[in-house]
């Protein structure tokens, strides 16, 4: 039998309990998890720093070896296709998460046949979660930290 790999890619910016949350659960059902982390260096909009979040992710899973963390700015469909992953491992809080992870999940099945879209429904304390939010506390000094699986400083 083949190893299950599964990719769970996003920006991350940042990576919250939520996205945690997936990850561990998601562990219960593939035998190796990707974190990527989709970057386009022509494009300087992130809030976290790139290098700064995969020092959090790789301290935060340092302890479970079968969680690696990648960056990456190519199609999804053709990341799963070189690293031998038959897995996208997608967290939906709410309908409006359906529909659009939905979407990108006919594309990507169009795109390589052998892909499938894997989604784990948010715990419900994390449902309200998302990157966007936090970064819009953070940016106004809030504090952000119990949110998150790792300390910011």
């Amino acid at each position: 039998m083949s190893k299950r790999i599964a990719i769970f890619p996003g920006s991350f910016d940042p990576f919250t309990k939520g996205h945690h949350d997936i990850v561990q659960r998601g562990l219960k059902i593939f035998d190796e998890i990707i974190i990527a982390i989709g970057y386009n260096s022509k494009k300087q909009n992130r809030y976290f720093d790139i290098d700064l979040m995969i020092d959090k992710l790789e301290e935060t899973f340092k302890s479970e070896p079968r969680v690696k963390v990648i960056v990456y700015n190519k199609l999804t469909s053709s990341l799963a296709k070189e690293l031998n992953a038959g897995f996208l491992l997608r967290g939906l809080r709410n309908t409006t998460d359906f529909e659009y992870e939905n979407s990108i999940s006919q594309v990507n099945k169009y795109l390589n046949e052998s892909l499938e879209s894997v989604f784990l429904i948010t715990s419900p304390e994390y449902a309200a979660i998302s990157s966007t939010i936090i970064r819009e506390v953070h940016k106004f000094k809030g504090e952000v930290n119990e949110f998150l699986p790792y300390k910011l400083e």
